[in-house]
């Protein structure tokens, strides 16, 4: 009797990981794939600077969310999410056969179906953290790390998807006895832009489903207990008895909080330690999500393709891998999380360092170079998505409410990071970049 309800629970946390894939694969897909397009699209290089706009104006989503709550007060998030994941599927397929296309603007060829259908996609991947989380309330704490290992495989499918295509191969021509060396020469992908799109369509159709089959699965929530508080009754197959089944269950005198009841010191969204916790989310969101990818490409292309490569591929897998090991060993203590995040932190001024010192960071052209740059993104990226899957933990017991504070948090914190790295990045260019098959750092 026990096998069925382990495998129903089996089942679900699959489902949840496959929709949480979902909320940021569309716009991940699009950065990876920035060294495909931009050999033949008009605005070039300067493409990166108008994505980081146009991600930025996706909050604009978190307009339209809160206005679907107004005038339909208690629908829940089940229409919201689907509005969302049909942009996302729609943008997508769009992008397969139209990115290339270009139409003349003020006198000037600009990639127009390309940009408008990026800044749908924003909208949609902003809006998610906001819908997908209040919905997770309706489960257990231990499928919230589920929601955030499936959301550290958006990053890390597309870089997959990427690496299999050859992004960025080239090779440099041999060094002649005496004149100037040529241009490198960029090696051709494996596959098109258009088929990486309509990969990326798949994934996106496939988290679909997945939410899809979340709703057979689960019955529509009933109210219970405190209104206030948004908690609701949990569905049958991931009742407790389920949960005492599951290797990933929480501790014994844990699973009773999972439970709706009161608890109104988790209920206190203006507490000491709420505002903690959603300041911790904040600050981690800015940094991985605006800061540091702003200067990834500063920090680790002096050391050469491969040390980018990796950590883009690894630092995404980090993710992920901090979510697994969340479900095992979760840090329940402030105090604890606030170290972490501290040494994350270091990490990060590591990593700022190199890339202010970019294009000749310290030990360039080494081997020990290209393994701290690597191991640091890794690092970094791994210590903050735990301490991002742990804060949004601890506030799950405060409900629906709760959760929608984290997501909003998610997303401010996203939004003031991007803004505080676009001037200096795109404006003034305070970080210099390299050249290929150059070596500027020479005597």
């Amino acid at each position: 009797m026990a096998a069925r309800p382990l495998g129903r629970l089996a089942l679900t946390h699959l489902l949840v990981v496959l929709f949480g894939m979902g909320s940021w694969a569309a716009v991940n897909g699009i950065w990876v794939e920035l060294p495909v397009v931009v050999k033949d699209l008009p605005e070039g290089w300067s493409l990166p600077s108008y994505l980081s706009v146009l991600v930025a104006m996706g909050n604009l989503g978190l307009l339209a969310v809160t206005l679907w709550r107004r005038l339909a007060p208690g629908k829940g998030e089940r229409v919201p999410i689907q509005v969302v994941q049909a942009l996302c599927m729609v943008g997508t397929a769009l992008l397969a056969p139209l990115w290339h296309h270009v139409v003349p603007v003020a006198g000037q060829l600009h990639s127009v179906a390309f940009l408008a259908l990026t800044l749908v996609l924003a909208l949609a991947c902003c809006a998610s953290n906001v819908t997908f989380l209040p919905f997770l309330g309706r489960l257990p704490p231990p499928f919230l790390r589920s929601f955030f290992l499936g959301q550290g495989l958006s990053a890390l499918l597309p870089c997959v998807l990427a690496l299999g295509q050859g992004v960025g191969r080239l090779e440099c021509p041999p060094a002649p006895t005496n004149g100037t060396p040529g241009p490198p020469l960029n090696l051709p992908e494996r596959f098109s832009a258009s088929i990486f799109f309509w990969a990326l369509t798949a994934l996106l159709v496939t988290s679909a489903a997945a939410f899809q089959g979340l709703l057979q699965l689960l019955p529509p929530p009933v109210p219970t207990g405190d209104p206030a508080t948004g908690r609701q009754v949990e569905a049958p197959g991931v009742e407790e008895q389920e949960e005492e089944a599951s290797p990933l269950q929480e501790p014994p005198g844990q699973a009773a909080s999972s439970t709706p009841g009161p608890d109104p010191k988790a209920h206190q969204l203006l507490s000491a330690r709420a505002a903690s916790l959603l300041g911790l989310l904040g600050l981690t969101s800015a940094l991985t999500n605006g800061v540091l990818p702003a200067v990834q490409s500063f920090s680790c292309l002096p050391y050469g393709r491969l040390a980018y490569h990796l950590a883009v591929v690894l630092g995404s897998a980090a993710s992920p891998l901090a979510c697994f090991l969340a479900m095992g060993i979760l840090c329940r203590s402030l105090a604890g999380l606030g170290v972490l995040s501290v040494l994350g932190m270091f990490f990060g001024a590591y990593l700022m360092v190199l890339a202010s010192l970019s294009p000749c960071p310290p030990l360039v052209g080494t081997s020990t170079g290209v393994v701290l740059v690597v191991l640091s993104w890794v690092l970094c990226l791994g210590v903050f998505s735990y301490v991002k899957v742990a804060a949004s933990s601890l506030l799950h017991n405060g409900g629906r409410q709760a959760l929608l504070a984290a997501g909003v948090a998610i997303q401010v914190g996203s939004l003031l990071g991007a803004l505080a790295m676009f001037l200096p990045t795109s404006i003034y260019h305070v970080f210099r970049s390299g050249q290929d098959c150059v070596d500027l750092c020479g005597p």
